[in-house]
Parts: C-alpha cells; sequence; structure tokens
C-alpha cells in the first residue's frame, strides 16, 4: 500500500468534477487501500479521490473511535435528506482550517461497495456531515466555498503564506 499526496486548496485539480466509476476492479480495491492508508496516517476521517488527483466518484470515511470502521462509497448519490445543521468542517486539502459549514441533518446515500455490491446507508450527525463534505469533493466543490468571499480571501492568503514560509 502507499501513501498518497493530498492536493492542497486553492489547487485547481480540486475543482474537477469526478467521473462515475464504469467498473468496480482490483484497480479500485487497490486505490481504496491507498486512500485508505493515506486517510488513517494524514490523519483524517474521510477523503476523496478528488483529493488525490484521481478524478473517480470513491470516497473513504471512518468517523470511528478506534478507525476500524472503514466505509467505502463508489459513485456515491445522496438520495434524501432532511434537517440541517451547523457543524464545524476541516479538511486534509485545507490543512488548519476550521469552519462552520450547514448541511442536511440526515442522509440516505446509495453507493457501491470495494466489491461492486450496491447498497444504501442512513446515516446522521458527523457521519452525514463527512458523506456531503466527501462527496461535495467529487462536485468540484471545497468546504470553503460555502464561506463569504472575505473568508474565503483570508484562508487562501493563509495558505499561500503557510506555503511560501515552508519552502
Amino acid at each position: 500500500m502507499a501513501i498518497l499526496k493530498i492536493l492542497q486548496y486553492p489547487d485547481e485539480r480540486l475543482h474537477k468534477v469526478a467521473g462515475k466509476v464504469e467498473r468496480v476492479n482490483e484497480a479500485t480495491r487497490k486505490l481504496v487501500r491507498n486512500m485508505a492508508e493515506t486517510m488513517y496516517s494524514a490523519p483524517g476521517v474521510g477523503l476523496a479521490a478528488t483529493q488525490v488527483d484521481v478524478h473517480e466518484q470513491i470516497i473513504v470515511v471512518d468517523v470511528s473511535e478506534a478507525h476500524n470502521q472503514l466505509k467505502v462509497f463508489i459513485n456515491p448519490e445522496v438520495i434524501a435528506s432532511s434537517g440541517e445543521e451547523e457543524c464545524e468542517e476541516g479538511c486534509l486539502s485545507v490543512p488548519g482550517i476550521y469552519e462552520k459549514v450547514r448541511r442536511a441533518e440526515k442522509v440516505t446515500v446509495r453507493a457501491l461497495d470495494e466489491k461492486g455490491e450496491p447498497f444504501t446507508l442512513e446515516a446522521d450527525g458527523f457521519l452525514a456531515v463527512c458523506i456531503q463534505h466527501e462527496i461535495d469533493h467529487l462536485r468540484g466543490k471545497v468546504f470553503v466555498e460555502y464561506l463569504s468571499q472575505l473568508k474565503q480571501t483570508r484562508i487562501r492568503a493563509k495558505l499561500k503564506k503557510r506555503q511560501r514560509e515552508t519552502l
């Protein structure tokens, strides 16, 4: 397995819309394993293929304390949502930035698992937030884009300054 490079906002590749996975095969499963390893080592609770510069509809999520409940969603689609909540979010592509974002409180998601088997999952709370956040990545959207233009500008400036300091 391998640790993959995570794209950093405002990298334009984060805005590419991911295409559907036509066939779940061994290459797909290898990518899922590498994404999971990358997410756990970062450390994070979710990762979309877009964030590792693979523009296919694949996300991995694990919100468990022990990091032992990996959920894999291939071609995920929210088929129902209800309620609304505001939750503080962070992102492996926007390191060190945490902001409140409004999302659906509950979602029902239809997807394929790593074997290519279809399933439906009802999620609420933090898991629902993570799933919506990662699906946004597949659509080319980063969570900071829910914020005001002023906050987005400040975040971009902060991240560019940080990048210059690490060079």
